[in-house]
C-alpha cells in the first residue's frame, strides 16, 4: 500500500467506503460504473452496458494495482486514500498471464508460482496460487494445454459457481454491503 495511502487512511478514518463503482474484467480490466450504469444493473448481470466502461489511465490502474487487497470477508477492493473502493468480480480476484516457462503473473503485475490448475463446466481455466484464486487470460489458454501435455499441471474439473466459497472471495460486495458491515484492517 502506497505510503500517501496509509496517511490519508489515519488522517481521515471514518470515510464511507464506496460499492458498486468499479469492477473487474474477466481480461483484467478495470471498468468505471457511474450511477447510470448501475441502474442498467450488477455487474455479473450480463446486462448490455452494466460493467461500465474500461479505465485506460495508466497512472490510475498502477495507482490501484499497488492498492488491491483483500478484507476479512473476502471482498476485493482498492484502498483509494481513506477510502476503500469495493471491487465486482467478473469471475475472480485475479486474472493470470503466463510466460513461456508457465509462470503466472497476475493483471496487476504480481508474479507468482501455480499451486493447482481447474477447469470448470464452461472450459475456463483457473490457477490457484499463493496469491489466490485467478482466472487463466484467454489468450494463454495454450500454454496451459502445454503444461498439462508436458505433465505439469494436472487439471481438476469444478463448478464455477463454487470456485468463490471454495477460495473465499465474494464477487459482488455491493450485494451484500448492507448485512456485513466493513472491518478495517
Amino acid at each position: 500500500m502506497d505510503d500517501i495511502v496509509r496517511q490519508a487512511m489515519a488522517k481521515w478514518p471514518n470515510v464511507p467506503d464506496c460499492y458498486g463503482w468499479l469492477g473487474l474484467d474477466s481480461r483484467g480490466q478495470w471498468l468505471m460504473r457511474d450511477d447510470r450504469v448501475q441502474q442498467l444493473g450488477m455487474f455479473q448481470s450480463g446486462v448490455n452496458g452494466a460493467k461500465g466502461s474500461v479505465l485506460r489511465h495508466e497512472k490510475l490502474i498502477d495507482f490501484i494495482h499497488r492498492n488491491y487487497e483483500v478484507d476479512a470477508r473476502g471482498c476485493w477492493y482498492f484502498q483509494n486514500g481513506p477510502q476503500r473502493v469495493y471491487v465486482e468480480l467478473e469471475t475472480t480476484p485475479y486474472v493470470w498471464r503466463l510466460n513461456e516457462r508457465f509462470e503466472p503473473t497476475a493483471h496487476t503485475g504480481q508474479a507468482t508460482q501455480a499451486l493447482a490448475c481447474l477447469v470448470d463446466e464452461h472450459g475456463r481455466v483457473y490457477l490457484h496460487t499463493p496469491l489466490g484464486l485467478g482466472l487463466v487470460h484467454t489468450w494463454d489458454v495454450g500454454l496451459v494445454a502445454e503444461a498439462i501435455e508436458q505433465g505439469l499441471w494436472a487439471p481438476e474439473e469444478c463448478m464455477a459457481s463454487t470456485l468463490p466459497s471454495r477460495f473465499g472471495f465474494v464477487m459482488s460486495p455491493q450485494s451484500g454491503q448492507n448485512d456485513k458491515p466493513s472491518s478495517r484492517t
